[in-house]
């Protein structure tokens, strides 16, 4: 299937690794050319390296902390400036810190609301005018379950990516007559380091053993296995394409089955 990516651009956030690295391949295989940025140089090289190697695609990889927004402004115009243009926007941050409302305080707060939202908003925003000349932009925010059925001890993710979806249904109405779609993608139960920090986390207070904690996590899921991101990614790359281009405003979870909610 042509999913007709094949010569645009896309920007990809927290792409050095886990999700965003494999959302990034993804699209290069359809021949989408990227550009990645993260914090950690090192991983974002090899990245870059293995996307050059095993694709078509031209990879562009930039340092950014996506908690900052001059470093969001840079990364944007230099992706742009690089590949002239500008396609799609994948906004990926990783999570902020675990734990329950009195262990956070007020810099907890305003770390996680700049990581997780405002880093969606302001890319969001500095993109815009790149999307609207590319006749049909697309966005896609990477969120989690959590926006569908809250996790304990992840108030901040729960909180902050509750306000990714608010903006994104109402951008996706805004944009609509321009041929802009947005939509919101949940990761659940991808054996990323995210999650296997927080079964590790998990499995500590508990006093299990590693191998426990992550069979109780794999019952969890209907499929009895934790997904990849590839499974992830896959969704991604179909939303991004001119295939996906009457789907705007939705939030589709990818986790074997495991959320109970109804939508």
């Amino acid at each position: 299937m042509d999913l007709g990516l094949k010569g645009k651009a896309a920007l990809i956030g927290g792409s050095s690794k886990g999700i965003g690295r494999a959302v990034a391949i993804g699209l290069a295989r359809e021949g989408c050319n990227v550009g990645i940025c993260a914090r950690d140089n090192t991983a974002l090289a090899e990245t870059a390296l293995t996307i050059r190697r095993e694709t078509d695609a031209e990879a562009f990889s930039l340092v950014c902390n996506m908690a900052h927004y001059e470093d969001i402004k840079r990364v944007v115009q230099e992706t742009a400036n690089a590949f002239g243009r500008l396609d799609i926007v994948v906004n990926n941050a990783g999570g902020p810190r675990t734990g329950t409302f009195d262990e956070m305080d007020e810099t907890d707060w305003l770390n996680a609301i700049s990581q997780n939202l405002m880093s969606a908003i302001r890319t969001t925003r500095e993109a815009l005018p790149h999307l609207r000349r590319s006749g049909g932009g697309r966005v896609i925010n990477i969120t989690s379950i959590a926006v569908k059925q809250p996790i304990d001890r992840l108030i901040l993710s729960n909180t902050a990516r509750l306000g990714v979806i608010g903006m994104a249904k109402t951008l996706s109405r805004e944009l609509a007559p321009e041929g802009i779609t947005v939509n919101n993608v949940c990761p659940g139960n991808i054996a990323t380091e995210r999650l296997i920090s927080l079964i590790e986390e998990r499995a500590q207070q508990e006093g299990l053993k590693m191998e426990e904690a992550i069979e109780i996590e794999e019952r969890r899921v209907p499929m009895g296995h934790l997904g990849d991101p590839e499974s992830v990614a896959n969704l991604v790359v179909f939303l991004a394409s001119a295939k996906a281009h009457y789907i705007t405003g939705t939030t589709i979870q990818v986790d074997g089955g495991s959320t109970t909610a109804v939508f």
